[in-house]
C-alpha cells in the first residue's frame, strides 16, 4: 500500500473518571491493534527482508527536523495553557538505526526483576514501513499538541542516536525529568486478523531496582483516560486479542514500566501485520488522530 507521509502540523501555539474512560472504550467502530512481547518489540519478529530500522524515511516523508537527545525538551517559548507547568515525556518506541546495531541492542540490562535486551528493532508493515518511523512521526505530532496546551515536553530520543536508548535509560529519562506523565508509543506485529489498540499498564512489581507500588494506580488512571479518548478520536476498537476487549493490559515484564517512578503507560496503536490496521498506521491523517487521542487522554489525566 502507498505511504501517506504528510508532515506533522507546524508547531504553534473535560475530565474523565476511570469508569467513564473505560465506558468509552466499549464503543464500537473500525479497529486497529497490538502488544509487545518484549519492551515494545511487537508481537511477532520482523519478517525476513522487512525494513524495520532504516534511517531513510519512506518516499515523500517530510518529518519535523530532529532535535538531539540533550535538547529534546521544548526548545521554543511555550504558550500559556491548561498544561502550563506540567512535564510530559514521550518515548518513541525503538530507533530506526537499531537494526544496524544488533550486538549493542541485544546486550542485556537490569530491569529490577531480572535482565532483558537493551532494545529491539521493532516490527514493520508487510511492505516495509517500520514501527520505529511510525513511533517518531506520532511522537512529533503528540509533542506539538501538548506544547500547544503549554506542557513542557521531552522525547527520550529523536532518531539521532546510533541505537537505543536502552529500556532502562528510557525509564530513567522520565524519572529524572520528574515527569507528570510518560507515554511510550508503539505498534504491534501480530497475526493477520488481530486488530485493535491497547494500552499497557504497569503491574505492581517490587524487586531489585524496581518498585511500581507508588505508580500503579496513577498509571491505570492515565491509561484508562488515554484509551477512552483514543477510541473516540480514532474510531478504532480495543484489541480483539489482548486485554479482553477492554483496551487495557497489565504487564510485569517490561523494563520501561518496571523501572519507572512516575506514571507511565505504553500505547500499542495497531497491528502492523494486519492489512486493515496497516492501512490506518500508514495514513498521516490517521496518525494525527492517534496523536490527538493520546493528547486528549494525557490532558484529561493532568487536569484531574
Amino acid at each position: 500500500m502507498p505511504y501517506d507521509d504528510s508532515p506533522p502540523p507546524t508547531r504553534r501555539a473535560r475530565p474523565l473518571t476511570v469508569a467513564a474512560a473505560l465506558a468509552a472504550v466499549s464503543l464500537t467502530a473500525a479497529g486497529c491493534g497490538g502488544g509487545p512481547q518484549s519492551d515494545g518489540a511487537g508481537g511477532a519478529p520482523p519478517r525476513p527482508g522487512a525494513d524495520t530500522g532504516s534511517p531513510t524515511a519512506p518516499a515523500g516523508e517530510r518529518p519535523e527536523p530532529s532535535k538531539t537527545a540533550s535538547a529534546s525538551d521544548s526548545a521554543e517559548p511555550l504558550p500559556q495553557g491548561p498544561l502550563t507547568g506540567r512535564t510530559v515525556v514521550i518515548d518513541p518506541g525503538h530507533n530506526p538505526r537499531n537494526r544496524d546495531h544488533t550486538r549493542e541492542i541485544n546486550e542485556k540490562v537490569d530491569i529490577g526483576t531480572g535482565r532483558k535486551e537493551c532494545d529491539t528493532t521493532g516490527t514493520s508493515t508487510d511492505d516495509g514501513y517500520p514501527e520505529a518511523r511510525f513511533t517518531l512521526d506520532v511522537s512529533h505530532r503528540l509533542r506539538t499538541l501538548l506544547e500547544a496546551e503549554g506542557a513542557r515536553v521531552r522525547l527520550t530520543h529523536d532518531g539521532e542516536r546510533p541505537f537505543g536508548p536502552c529500556i532502562d535509560e528510557r525509564a530513567r529519562i522520565g524519572n529524572e525529568a520528574k515527569a507528570d506523565a510518560v507515554v511510550s508509543v508503539h505498534a504491534d506485529g501480530s497475526a493477520v486478523g488481530n486488530r485493535g489498540f491497547h494500552v499497557i499498564l504497569p503491574a505492581e512489581v517490587k524487586g531489585g531496582g524496581a518498585d511500581t507500588s507508588k505508580i500503579v494506580r496513577s498509571s491505570a488512571d492515565l491509561g484508562a483516560r488515554i484509551a477512552g479518548h483514543f477510541v473516540r478520536t480514532t474510531g478504532s476498537q480495543p484489541s480483539n486479542y489482548i486485554g479482553g476487549k477492554t483496551g487495557l493490559d497489565t504487564r510485569n515484564d517490561l523494563g520501561g514500566l518496571n523501572l519507572s517512578t512516575v506514571p507511565k503507560v505504553f500505547v500499542e496503536c495497531g497491528n502492523m501485520r494486519d492489512p486493515k490496521d496497516a492501512a490506518l498506521l500508514t495514513s498521516a491523517s490517521w496518525r494525527q488522530k492517534a496523536a490527538q487521542g493520546m493528547a486528549d487522554g494525557i490532558s484529561s489525566y493532568l487536569k484531574g
